[in-house]
């Protein structure tokens, strides 16, 4: 079973700062989400949880094995859709905007399929 749309961006959102560097914190998150403090604290603290993510007692955020797998997920298919859709003639900003709304609600059988495609057919363009 997969998780909720939320929680999928939230995990998302700490890999891609994960990736620009340095630590993670939630101020961060809200920064590059847009969303209010309270928002973000119940959000951390729900993936915490579920042991998608580890806070130390710095307040710095680390995705678990669990949660770096889920959020790699993610973030591939956002980068396949987007790369279909831009290459359909849609503008980068609104395939960006589009695959971040598609990569949650795709099944896996159309996105391998996509996936495919995109290797096969686009990557050598």
């Amino acid at each position: 079973m997969r998780m909720q749309e939320s929680g999928e961006m939230y995990l998302e959102t700490i890999l891609l700062l994960t990736k620009k560097g340095g630590d993670v914190r939630s101020i961060d998150i809200v920064n590059e989400m847009g969303f209010s403090k309270p928002s973000i604290s119940r959000a951390v603290n729900l993936l915490k949880k579920e042991g998608y993510i580890e806070i130390d007692g710095l307040g710095r955020i680390t995705l678990t094995q669990k949660g770096l797998e889920t959020a790699t997920c993610v973030y591939d298919r956002h980068q396949y859709i987007s790369k279909l859709l831009k290459k359909l003639g849609v503008s980068p900003d609104t395939a960006s905007r589009d695959a971040c709304r598609i990569e949650h609600v795709i099944s896996d059988e159309s996105f391998d399929m996509i996936k495919k495609y995109v290797e096969n057919e686009l990557e050598g363009d």
